[in-house]
């Protein structure tokens, strides 16, 4: 018994890529809380000492990471509406 012509599912590989961008933008500052937040369950060894240079220099490390990552993400995102037929805007 035939069920009829199966449809095939076809997402625009543009506009998918750009969709999976937006949403790696919009998650990137809960990254950037995770990671800042992690020296904050680093053991105190020192009650005195509540910031090492370790803890500072990780987090001046994420803090270079995020501002990195956000502009190659804003590069990549304005890529892929530049390409014709990304779904942009119309010019």
């Amino acid at each position: 018994m035939s069920l009829g012509p199966k449809s095939k599912i076809f997402l625009e590989q543009a506009g998918y890529r750009q969709r999976r961008l937006r949403d790696a933008v919009r998650l990137l500052p809960v990254l950037g809380i995770v990671l800042l937040s992690i020296p904050l369950l680093w053991p105190d060894e020192d009650p005195e000492m509540t910031y090492s240079s370790g803890a500072l220099v990780y987090i001046f490390a994420v803090w270079v990471l995020l501002i990195l990552l956000s502009a190659f993400m804003s590069r990549m995102m304005r890529a892929d509406s530049d390409e014709p037929g990304a779904g942009g805007p119309p010019s």
